[in-house]
């Protein structure tokens, strides 16, 4: 750890109480009682049963109330920052045709080199802090916060370059010189944009793991209050044109940033997690990277396939209305995306706070309630997509072919739902149960495997243009769906709990050898752990737990849909 407070005795910390029988016949003389007692009575709360049925109605009826707690308030802020990007985009589009393209291509690869790369990068972090916070150990937190902006920070340098020559880039794969001028131009003042997404991403899980939501909502809610004040500054008074709309996005998350910062100072939410930064926070990265590469390899591959959609429509008849009407789509698959994205926040925290907490079976509760949620969802989304075709594209342009273009593929998009919903939680799954390569897996079979090749083909080959692209996505949302419930059909929960376990004690064992004092009772706790799990081979068990990872190990090796962490 670095630098926590080292403890003035060797007792087990407060959160366990000693109530129950003693479940272990034999343990190490480190291992108290009472903590060997309170992880038995853990073991066994779960009945098998949970394990292979469906919830009851009032159990369902808890898990939905449990997973709004935190999927409510995340929805509501991923609503009022969707209103600052379409915030955006109206402006871009009030600046006229050429603008709303180039800013539309402009967030396209930025997305598709920037955003994506740290949004996924940050999501390695999600299940070690969800599943720490269940098993109480809040120091691990902290750390895992300083070691994410660290890694983010690091990862936006050479993406600051590369954002430099985005325009030869462009011009390289094909695309209108003059929209890549305009493209170039909003990307080079977004590029401190990167820096501030590098700690708002951290953030933002580090309060959601622990169920602090509410406040995330009220400083975004005064953040993009803000927004639109300063586009009228910049894009009207200074007349900035399209630089004006990037400092105005730039500044809107420096205003979320620093309110998130006094949040979290005057109401004290880091006292129990916070660790002083120390050269400790540089090592022992092996958990963070193992989970933080294949998360971002699993986001970037969804992200990157809309937005080479972009790039594609640039290659189309008229490619100024198609791309702008690309644009104008993304931002509506973006609203839809809100509530499934929300609700894949709100089951990764649930699902990793309960496995952290050793509870499988409310685990695999959360996991089926989500996705029967998030299927209601995908058909909802098809609804609203269909009846807004005709109006949705006249609140960005007045331009009749951009809205004709529109509304032609919004019917598809909405088909597309249905699949995206129940594909997104299940990602939001696997992230709570540290499977994402998984996940990583399942996206580049289904995006680059199958719809990619069927957007082709339909979109060139048979000459269907920009609805061809549509219904490669929608190949791709299909296939990809289809695979995400098969893998969670066959998850086994015990086994998760099994890996949660070596999950936190490698992520907090990891640094501790500078401090191996002051972390004695979380070491304590999780070789207590192990010791229960491996009763059968304890007569064989050292103190360190070999057997328990051999054990781990074991089990992984038998599930063919497991990939292991470590």
């Amino acid at each position: 750890m670095c630098n926590p407070k080292k403890p003035s005795s060797p007792t087990i910390p407060s959160f366990i109480p000693p109530k129950k029988p003693h479940f272990a016949t034999q343990k190490p003389p480190s291992c108290s009682s009472n903590l060997n007692n309170k992880m038995a009575d853990d073991f066994f709360s779960d009945s098998d049963d949970e394990l292979h049925r469906w919830p009851t109605p009032s159990e369902a009826m808890e898990e939905m109330k449990a997973i709004g707690k935190i999927s409510g308030p995340t929805t509501i802020t991923g609503l009022i920052l969707y209103s600052r990007a379409m915030i955006s985009m109206l402006f871009l589009g009030y600046l006229g045709e050429l603008e709303l393209a180039g800013g539309s291509l402009a967030i396209g690869f930025a997305n598709i080199t920037g955003y994506s790369v740290i949004s996924g990068l940050a999501m390695g972090m999600e299940p070690i802090c969800g599943q720490a916070y269940g098993a109480k150990q809040m120091k691990l937190l902290g750390l895992t916060l300083q070691r994410t902006v660290l890694l983010l920070l690091s990862t936006s340098i050479p993406i600051s370059f590369l954002w430099l020559t985005m325009k030869k880039i462009l011009l390289f794969c094909g695309q209108d010189e003059e929209i890549s001028s305009m493209a170039h131009t909003f990307i080079i003042f977004a590029i401190p944009d990167l820096f501030l997404l590098s700690l708002l991403h951290p953030l933002r899980i580090y309060l959601r793991t622990q169920n602090i939501t509410l406040p995330l909502t009220y400083c975004s809610a005064i953040s993009v209050f803000l927004h639109i004040p300063l586009n009228l500054v910049f894009v009207k008074y200074f007349q900035m044109g399209i630089k004006g709309i990037s400092i105005s996005m730039v500044l809107t998350n420096l205003n979320l940033f620093l309110l998130l910062i006094l949040f979290i100072y005057f109401s004290r939410v880091y006292k129990d997690s916070w660790v002083n930064p120390s050269m400790d926070c540089l090592n022992g990265w092996n958990s963070l990277l193992n989970l933080a590469i294949p998360n971002c390899v699993s986001v970037c591959l969804e992200w990157w396939w809309y937005e080479i959609m972009i790039i594609l429509c640039g290659l189309l008849v008229n490619p100024k209305a198609t791309v702008a009407s690309m644009g104008i789509l993304i931002q509506t698959t973006s609203l839809v995306y809100v509530f499934p994205s929300s609700l894949s926040l709100g089951v990764s925290t649930r699902i990793g706070n309960e496995l952290g907490a050793n509870r499988p079976g409310k685990a695999r509760f959360s996991m089926i309630i989500a996705v029967i949620i998030a299927t209601g969802m995908g058909v909802c989304a098809m609804v609203f997509t269909i009846l807004m075709r005709h109006r949705w594209g006249r609140f960005f342009t007045n331009d009749e072919e951009i809205i004709e273009l529109t509304a032609i593929a919004m019917p598809i998009a909405g088909v597309c739902e249905i699949g995206n919903c129940p594909q997104t939680t299940g990602c939001g799954v696997l992230r709570g149960i540290a499977r994402p390569s998984i996940g990583a897996n399942i996206n580049l079979g289904s995006f680059y495997l199958i719809g990619m090749p069927v957007a082709v083909v339909m979109g060139f080959v048979f000459k269907m243009g920009f609805s061809g692209l549509w219904i490669g996505l929608l190949a791709a949302q299909g296939s990809c769906a289809f695979l995400m419930v098969f893998v969670l059909c066959r998850t086994d929960w015990k086994l998760q709990v099994q890996r949660a376990k070596q999950l936190t004690k490698s992520s907090n064992s990891s640094s501790s050898s500078s401090s191996s004092s002051s972390t004695a009772d979380l070491e304590e706790i999780i070789l207590c752990n192990n010791i229960i799990d491996d009763d059968d081979d304890e007569e064989k068990e050292e103190l360190g737990g070999k057997s328990s990872v051999q054990t781990t190990e074991t089990e992984t090796e038998k599930d063919p849909l497991i990939i292991s962490s470590n």
